[in-house]
């Protein structure tokens, strides 16, 4: 058997983001799978994001994946204070010392991902960007975004959105070609995801709410939706999972309609327990506003829910008929389509639970997900590199006023890499020695473990 290098690019990546462990979401999720997965298919990977608490420095996570936590503390939101400049010196540092061949940030939100991708190409160091989210266009938060969005990707080599309808308000909100945007869609560890249905309560139908208790998320929706149903099925509960301005909402309509023993409100839950959760419902709702992909309802479908959310943002192109009713974000549209689910659970006109979770387990892997990105990394070394001026120029064509400013800024920092490669030389950097990458689930000694055991075994190859 050929080794690895000898068919396969060996990228150096470094993921940057704002949102990584401790903090638990989905795009934590995602950069921590997609980076073990890359790791497994023979590439070096680290992970560079803000110090959490007394989570500071480098630490070495599952399968000796090192993170370094930058001594720099959330400003906002959970992001760091963005300050353009200040970052440079110790970007360059990590990008030398790790001979890093391609910046990944992820996430609109992130500033420190910004910053790092706009350092890596004044450094002329490729840059790719994964999208995670739907924006607007018209309130002040979606104005500031969007700008920060197209001077940022003004100067990546690739971007990487979820689904297609990401891509679509990716490229309107920024002003990217489109031909460099690739769409590739999220995952899930089907393994930490497998159906229970003994968990499920007897002569009783659950309906499953796992999301932040906020706006966006359709909650105000949900809480038109819970008193309709729970008067018109009496053998119909809710399970609510999750926390946030809106859970006051949800307390006041179930002491108005004396509905305590029929709406459960779980709180915050770890991604570690959401499965736990989802495998005691029948029926999983996500009435969102706004999403790009929405990973929750393809965990649900793994543990074999049937499925009812909004039509909105790519959550169309996430599931086949067969696994989800798809629902105009109104009342009563929902609630047509959850009267509907209620009626084929009893009819039992749904697909059995494990031939659920199989097909979904082969639609969503993370090796998938981890091919395709490489396939993009691929592609960046065969691009032609940009020199100095050129990537000014483009900075320049990103608008009549907004342009002077990426020109501005693009030009300072090449002047402050200049500074730094005078005062502190290439070859007064510790550059590290390249050893064999260790992706066979052993640790080293001061290592700090943060996904579960499932995730040693997640990314072999099959």
């Amino acid at each position: 058997m050929k080794a690895r290098s000898e068919f396969r690019n060996v990228h150096h990546v470094c993921m940057v983001s704002d949102f990584f462990y401790p903090n638990m979401g989905g795009v934590e999720s995602h950069i921590y799978h997609l980076a073990q997965c890359l790791r497994a298919r023979g590439h070096k990977v680290i992970i560079v994001t803000h110090a959490y608490g007394n989570r500071t420095g480098i630490r070495y996570l599952t399968n000796g994946m090192k993170a370094y936590y930058l001594p720099m503390l959330p400003f906002y939101n959970q992001c760091a204070l963005p300050t353009v400049f200040t970052t440079l010196p110790i970007m360059r540092q990590i990008f030398i010392r790790e001979k890093i061949t391609v910046v990944h940030g992820h996430s609109a939100f992130s500033t420190l991902a910004h910053e790092a991708m706009f350092h890596a190409r004044t450094m002329n160091i490729n840059a790719v960007f994964t999208d995670h989210s739907l924006f607007g266009f018209a309130d002040a938060s979606s104005i500031i975004t969007n700008a920060i969005l197209r001077f940022s990707l003004s100067g990546v080599n690739h971007g990487i959105c979820v689904s297609n309808t990401s891509k679509e308000n990716t490229v309107l909100r920024s002003g990217i070609n489109p031909e460099l945007v690739s769409v590739i869609p999220n995952a899930v560890d089907a393994v930490m995801f497998t159906p229970d249905p003994s968990q499920r309560t007897p002569g009783q139908i659950t309906i499953v709410v796992v999301s932040r208790l906020v706006y966006r998320k359709g909650i105000d929706l949900l809480a038109g939706v819970i008193p309709s149903i729970c008067e018109k099925y009496p053998d119909v509960q809710f399970l609510i999972g999750g926390d946030g301005p809106k859970r006051v909402l949800l307390e006041e309509v179930r002491e108005q309609h004396q509905l305590h023993n029929r709406v459960k409100l779980l709180g915050t839950i770890a991604h570690t327990e959401v499965r736990n959760v989802l495998v005691k419902g029948d029926i999983f709702l996500n009435p969102s506003l706004t999403e790009a992909f929405c990973i929750a309802i393809v965990e649900a479908a793994s543990c074999g829910l049937q499925v009812v959310s909004t039509r909105v943002g790519g959550v169309p192109e996430v599931l086949p008929p067969e696994f989800i009713r798809l629902a105009q974000p109104s009342v009563s549209s929902l609630l047509t389509e959850v009267e509907g689910a209620i009626h084929d659970h009893r009819m039992g006109l749904y697909l059995p639970v494990h031939v659920a979770h199989n097909r979904i387990k082969a639609m969503y892997r993370w090796q998938d997900v981890a091919r395709q990105t490489e396939a993009v990394y691929d592609r960046l070394q065969l691009s032609p590199a940009l020199d100095s001026w050129e990537r000014i120029t483009m900075y320049r064509n990103s608008g009549p006023f907004a342009g002077i400013i990426f020109t501005m800024l693009a030009i300072i920092n090449y002047f402050f890499l200049w500074f730094l490669e005078w005062w502190q030389p290439l070859e007064n950097i510790d550059v590290l020695s390249e050893a064999p990458l260790d992706t066979s689930g052993s640790f080293s000694d001061n290592h700090d473990i943060t996904g579960s055991s499932s995730n040693r075994k997640l990314c072999k190859e099959n």
